[in-house]
């Protein structure tokens, strides 16, 4: 059983212009919300092939599959237990060498928030693990407990743009010289010491950020995104429709320029009196600006506030 309310549901599926009969990729399973709505859109023909790194998730869907609260379709549907940076080769595995539209939900779902034992969450106490591929070797203890000091500052500089991120690595620094630290409660200790008393009054838990910066460099999530663009324009059909919905400003700004570059045509320097370069656009913008949560999900689903769907279509 899932927990999680999937943001943007209606937006996401709608600008996908799915039809029946067509193949679609949802790059990013979570609680299975785009999935099921995807399904009902493609039909008994089409053909879906969702992925997620965390077992747990696939699991679940397989689970509603099965007592049929996916629904009576027909459709054929692949389950990868994999990152969605393997795009490529896990297609090629399947036999299929191209797919009519792609989405991408890079949020974390709140199955993932409320399980125990990951520790993503600052509330509560938890191991302090972070993994959403269990199976992965790096956690956020090993990366609290031995990154250098200059790696714990851009870490949390570069994924949670973090103010205090050199006062709050110095406590860290201070306290695992003492002994590992191992919970997310001695993280959050930790960290709330680290800051100003002002900070600790804004509308954010001031371990917010730090946590999110954990969680991307544990997971290579920007890695891994940068990679499945490239692939999700090499697999995707003429015509065929590219989502991306992101919760952070380093993923928005990275799918922003990603989406600009290949939707560019000449790449000439401007004082060329024509063009040389003879460069296509690969894509073309289908939003030119962010599609943000209407006021009524987000009276409902407050994790809602910070998603931004981008689209493009294939050239």
């Amino acid at each position: 059983m899932t927990i999680h309310k999937t943001v943007l549901l209606s937006e996401t599926i709608e600008a996908l212009n799915l039809e029946s009969g067509m193949t679609v990729v949802d790059a990013t399973l979570g609680g299975g919300g785009h999935s099921k709505l995807v399904l009902e859109k493609i039909g008994d023909s089409g053909r879906l092939i969702a992925f997620d790194q965390d077992q747990a998730a696939i699991d679940r869907f397989s689970a509603q599959m099965k007592s049929g609260r996916v629904g009576d379709l027909k459709a054929e549907i692949f389950l990868v237990n994999k990152n969605f940076s393997t795009l490529k080769d896990s297609l090629i595995s399947l036999e299929i060498n191209s797919v009519d539209a792609i989405l991408a939900d890079l949020g974390i779902s709140s199955d993932q928030l409320a399980d125990t034992d990951r520790g993503i969450s600052f509330a509560g106490d938890a191991p302090l693990d972070m993994r959403m591929d269990m199976q992965a070797q790096l956690t956020a203890q090993a990366v609290v407990n031995d990154y250098s000091q200059q790696d714990l500052v851009r870490v949390l500089k570069e994924y949670g743009d973090e103010q205090y991120a050199n006062s709050i690595v110095a406590k860290i620094i201070a306290a695992r010289s003492q002994q590992s630290i191992t919970r997310t409660s001695q993280l959050v200790a930790i960290i709330e010491a680290g800051v100003p008393g002002q900070y600790k009054r804004k509308k954010i838990h001031p371990a917010t950020k730090t946590f999110q910066a954990l969680r991307m460099e544990v997971n290579q999530e920007l890695e891994s995104l940068r990679s499945f663009l490239f692939q999700a324009i090499e697999v995707l059909k003429p015509g065929g429709r590219l989502a991306v919905i992101t919760f952070h400003s380093g993923e928005d700004t990275l799918v922003k320029h990603w989406f600009r570059e290949n939707a560019r045509g000449c790449i000439c320097p401007p004082q060329f009196p024509q063009c040389r370069c003879n460069n296509k656009p690969a894509l073309k913008i289908i939003t030119r600006k962010p599609i943000v949560a209407s006021d009524e999900e987000l009276a409902e689903n407050p994790r809602a506030r910070s998603a931004k769907l981008r689209v493009v279509e294939k050239v």
